[in-house]
């Protein structure tokens, strides 16, 4: 569930504006966000760090499940380049572990999808938000958990990010178990989009009228 187009985050140029998932941020500090409550457990989004977190996100990324969508299987040199754009960037895109009830489930990607080149491809607003999610164990796949999470972390941008009226998402319109995943988490279709190399499902989950953080 990712962009594999070559438009998803990058670190950027733009001006400094604090440090990776601190407050300041392009993103603020989805490391300090208060977990959300799923049926499965509590989530809490972790800044990815590279020494700690890279040999499992490139486990993860060699599944052969993932790798058919995210395109980054291969050795850890391989992962490390996907990251470290983000991780020495401006802030605009912030690579995370969930953690489930403490334990990791899966790898996020947030991004400021109005300062990304997905924009290009679509009707942008201010503070939009874009997710790209792996789920990363096979067995947690298919009963539940992925539309669980995106909902959380939709929740958790909404919730933390009073700016941001939307949060977007672009799944392989190949993928029918992610777009149908994010269509039960509270997406909607927007529209279909050609991104690089995919034609893309454009989700987009509106904050509810009136609602505020």
């Amino acid at each position: 569930m990712r962009a594999e187009d070559g438009t998803g985050p990058r670190g950027g140029t733009g001006p400094p504006s604090g440090p990776l998932g601190t407050p300041g941020g392009l993103l603020g500090a989805p490391g300090s966000w208060h977990p959300a409550r799923t049926p499965f457990g509590e989530l809490r989004l972790r800044p990815v760090d590279a020494g700690r977190d890279l040999a499992l996100i490139t486990g993860w990324m060699n599944d052969p499940a993932v790798a058919a969508f995210w395109e980054l299987a291969g050795p850890e040199s391989v992962t490390l380049a996907h990251l470290r754009p983000q991780l020495d960037g401006d802030g605009r895109s912030v690579p995370c572990l969930g953690l489930l009830d403490g334990a990791p489930v899966g790898y996020f990607e947030l991004y400021r999808a109005d300062l990304d080149p997905l924009a290009r491809h679509y009707p942008a607003r201010p503070h939009d938000t874009g997710v790209h999610v792996l789920i990363g164990h096979g067995a947690d796949r298919g009963r539940g958990l992925g539309t669980a999470l995106l909902r959380a972390v939709g929740d958790l941008v909404l919730g933390h990010r009073p700016r941001c009226g939307r949060v977007v998402a672009e799944p392989d319109v190949r993928n029918a178990p992610s777009v149908a995943a994010f269509r039960r988490a509270g997406f909607r279709l927007q529209e279909e989009i050609d991104l690089l190399d995919k034609r893309a499902a454009l989700m987009v989950r509106d904050r509810a009228p009136g609602s505020r953080p």
